[in-house]
């Protein structure tokens, strides 16, 4: 029969797939982002390439917040459904109304101010899955804990690490949205070239790290060992 778990499971496995996915595709993107050799016309392109992939790994970022809390009520991990599962609902809808909001506007200060408000967001909400997740595999709640459920508070802790990571592609990517603003007034600004190289060096070593904690949330998810 057609439940809602079953429902619920497999938009979270859509949203795993275009997570994982767009940033392997932004991971090759961005190579022609910072190749001198392309005009600047042609990187732009690429950059606006890797842009339209990113915004559906992000949504599928966002949409793993309440997906993972709404199976977590329905698996007993944790006790929270009714009104909160119905604000994180709601939240989760507004805060993906920003991120979309601010893709659209990307070129304009008012989308940088955007995409730094929806970082903020990020900056609260880290803290306070993370620190739930550790008091929780400690025994002190919120979640659920015992044998066989540990798995979820383990997860949400990757999680909360991969935001971090997460976010600190998000200043990345608008670093990038800045240098070309310099390049395009300043073509061949050597500062900014070399800033845009190192940029992207430090990005592609989070990426790996990236990779590997969005497989180990998914084993969790699957398996469930503990």
């Amino acid at each position: 029969m057609l439940t809602t778990l079953a429902v619920l499971r497999w938009f979270h496995i859509v949203a795993m797939v275009y997570w994982l996915g767009g940033e392997w595709g932004v991971f090759q993107t961005s190579r022609n982002v910072i190749d001198r050799n392309l005009s600047m016309d042609e990187r732009r392109r690429h950059m606006e390439t890797a842009y339209r992939i990113d915004i559906l790994a992000r949504t599928g970022i966002i949409a793993l917040f309440p997906l993972g809390f709404h199976m977590g009520y329905y698996w007993g991990v944790q006790p929270y459904g009714g009104m909160f599962l119905a604000t994180v609902w709601v939240f989760y809808f507004a805060w993906l109304a920003l991120c979309w909001a601010a893709f659209f506007k990307r070129e304009t200060d008012l989308g940088i101010k955007l995409t730094i408000l929806d970082e903020r967001i990020r900056y609260a909400i880290i803290p306070i899955i993370a620190i739930a997740a550790i008091a929780s595999l400690m025994g002190y709640g919120p979640f659920n804990a015992g044998k066989g459920q540990m798995w979820f508070s383990a997860k949400i802790l990757i999680f909360s690490g991969l935001l971090v990571i997460g976010l600190l592609l998000r200043f990345i990517m608008r670093e990038w949205t800045e240098l070309f603003r310099v390049l395009a007034e300043n073509p061949g600004d050597q500062a900014s070239e070399d800033k845009l190289e190192k940029s992207l060096a430090f990005g592609r070593k989070l990426a790996y790290c990236y990779w590997i904690g969005i497989l180990s949330v998914a084993f969790l998810g699957a398996t469930k060992p503990f």
